[in-house]
C-alpha cells in the first residue's frame, strides 16, 4: 500500500506507526479541540477538513472563509499546544456543488473561485468534486466531463499556490463516485460497491484530461480515489462494510501505484469495519456528522442533567431552544427530512445525518450552549448523574482519566468517536 502518511504530512516517524490517516471533518470548535486532545496523546499528525458549505469565498454557512477558516484553526491549535506543523487541512467536496442549480459555465466559475481561496490559503489536501450536475447538465454526468472539470480547478489551484509562493503544490483527491455530502437522504438497504473496472476508469479518465491540460506534475501528486466501498448511513440506518463484497476493488490498488482509496460516509462504522477498510486499501477514513452526533449527545445528556440539578427559571433550556430555532429557521433540514411531525421532530434531533450541527453557531443557540456549560461548571456534577446520562465517561471519571467538568465530558464523548478512527489507523505488530 503507499505510504499515504508520508505523502501527506512528510512525517516519516508517524508513517511508521500508522498504516493509514483519518479525516475530521468538521469546523466546531469542541470537536476540533477533542481532535487534537487525541493526536496530542496518539503523537500523530492531524487531518483536518473544511467542507464546501462550511467553508467558501463567501463564507459559507460557518461565516468563514478558507483563510479565515486557517486562521481559526492555528489559534485552537496554539491554544491547545498542539504543533502547527503536524496539522494538515484539507478541503472536502471542492466544486460545483453549493451552485449546481445554475448554468454548469457560471457554476464551475464560482467552483473556479472556490479552489483558488482554499489553494491561496495553504490547504495542503484538495478534493476535487465535480460528479454533480448542474442546471443545464444531463441528469448524469460523464466521466470525462467530471474529469475535465476536475482537470480545470486543478490547475486553477496549481496557479494560486505558485502565486502565493507556497513551497509544496497541493496534493489531490479525484473520483467520479462519490457518496452525497453527509449521508443519504433516502432509505437504504444496501449500497452497491464501485466496480473494479469503472475505478481503473475513473484514474485513466482523469489522467488524459491531466495531461490535456499540461498538468503532468501535478498528477504526480494525485494521491487518493474516492470509491464507493459499501458504506453508507441513511436518517436511522448504517450500511456496514462487507470486505468480501469489495475485494474485487480493493485488487485494483495493485495497478495505481501512488494512490490509495478515499472512503467517504464511514460515520458510524464499527470499530472492526474501520480496520477492516483500512486493510484493504481504503486509507483515508472521512468522518463529520458521526462527530458532531456525538458533541450533541454530550450536550443533551448534560442538559438532562441539568434539569435534575437546576430549578427551571435557571436552566439553559439548550433542547428547547434548538427546537424552536430549527423550526423557525428550517432551510438547513427541511429539504432532507419527511414524514409526519413526530418524525421529523425525532429527525431534527436523532437523524444520523445530523443536520443539528448547521445550527450551532446560531447566537441564541450558542449563548444556551454557553449557559449549560457554565451551570454545570458552577454547581458540580455528580458521578451517579454521569452514570445514568454519561455511562462511558462514568468509568473514565471513576478511573480518573478525566474529570467531571462538563468540557471534559464533551471532549471525551466526542473523543469515544475519533479514538476508533486512531485505533484503525494504527499500524500493529500483527495487522493483515
Amino acid at each position: 500500500m503507499t505510504d499515504i502518511v508520508t505523502r501527506l504530512t512528510g512525517d516519516e516517524r508517524a508513517a511508521g506507526r500508522l498504516k493509514g490517516i483519518y479525516s475530521i471533518c468538521s469546523a466546531h470548535h469542541w470537536v476540533i479541540e477533542a481532535a487534537m486532545k487525541q493526536a496530542l496523546d496518539d503523537d500523530t499528525p492531524l487531518l483536518l477538513e473544511s467542507t464546501s458549505n462550511q467553508v467558501d469565498q463567501y463564507g459559507g454557512y460557518t461565516g468563514m472563509k478558507p483563510a479565515d477558516f486557517v486562521r481559526f484553526v492555528h489559534g485552537l491549535a496554539d491554544r491547545m499546544g498542539f504543533d502547527r506543523h503536524r496539522l494538515l487541512l484539507g478541503g472536502d467536496h471542492l466544486g460545483p456543488n453549493a451552485w449546481r442549480n445554475l448554468p454548469a459555465e457560471d457554476a464551475m466559475q464560482r467552483a473556479d473561485a472556490l479552489i483558488d481561496a482554499y489553494a491561496a490559503a495553504g490547504f495542503r489536501k484538495l478534493h476535487l468534486d465535480a460528479s454533480m450536475p448542474c442546471a443545464d447538465d444531463p441528469a448524469r454526468l460523464s466521466d470525462e466531463v467530471v474529469a475535465e472539470r476536475a482537470a480545470r480547478m486543478c490547475a486553477v489551484a496549481e496557479a494560486a499556490a505558485a502565486r502565493v509562493g507556497l513551497a509544496e503544490g497541493p496534493v489531490y483527491i479525484i473520483g467520479t463516485e462519490v457518496p452525497v455530502p453527509g449521508g443519504a437522504s433516502e432509505e437504504l438497504a444496501t449500497v452497491e460497491v464501485t466496480h473494479a473496472s469503472a475505478a481503473l476508469d475513473t484514474v485513466a479518465v482523469h489522467r488524459k484530461a491531466w495531461d490535456a491540460r499540461g498538468l503532468g506534475a501535478a498528477w504526480e501528486r494525485v494521491v487518493g480515489l474516492v470509491v464507493q466501498p459499501g458504506v453508507e448511513f441513511d436518517h436511522t440506518r448504517v450500511v456496514d462494510y462487507a470486505p468480501a463484497l469489495a475485494s474485487g476493488l480493493s485488487k485494483v490498488l495493485e495497478r495505481l501505484p501512488g494512490i490509495v482509496f478515499e472512503a467517504h460516509s464511514t460515520d458510524y462504522q464499527k470499530p472492526e469495519a474501520l480496520s477492516a477498510l483500512v486493510d484493504d486499501g481504503f486509507a483515508i477514513l472521512k468522518v463529520g456528522p458521526g462527530v458532531t452526533f456525538a458533541l450533541r449527545e454530550a450536550l443533551y445528556a448534560l442538559a438532562d442533567i441539568e434539569c435534575e440539578l437546576l430549578a427551571p427559571n435557571v436552566r439553559s433550556n439548550l433542547r428547547e431552544i434548538v427546537e424552536r430555532v430549527m423550526r423557525e429557521k428550517p432551510n438547513n433540514w427541511e429539504k432532507y427530512y419527511h414524514g409526519s411531525d413526530a418524525e421529523k421532530r425525532l429527525l431534527r434531533t436523532y437523524s444520523y445525518s445530523d443536520r443539528v450541527r448547521y445550527y450551532w453557531s446560531d447566537h441564541d443557540i450558542d449563548e444556551a450552549t454557553r449557559k449549560l456549560v457554565a451551570n454545570l461548571a458552577n454547581i458540580g456534577i455528580r458521578e451517579n448523574l454521569i452514570s445514568r446520562y454519561l455511562p462511558e465517561q462514568y468509568w473514565q471519571v471513576r478511573r480518573g482519566s478525566i474529570d467531571a467538568s462538563p468540557m471534559s465530558l464533551i471532549y471525551s464523548k466526542v473523543r469515544d468517536v475519533i479514538r476508533v478512527y486512531a485505533e484503525a489507523c494504527r499500524m500493529h505488530t500483527q495487522a493483515k
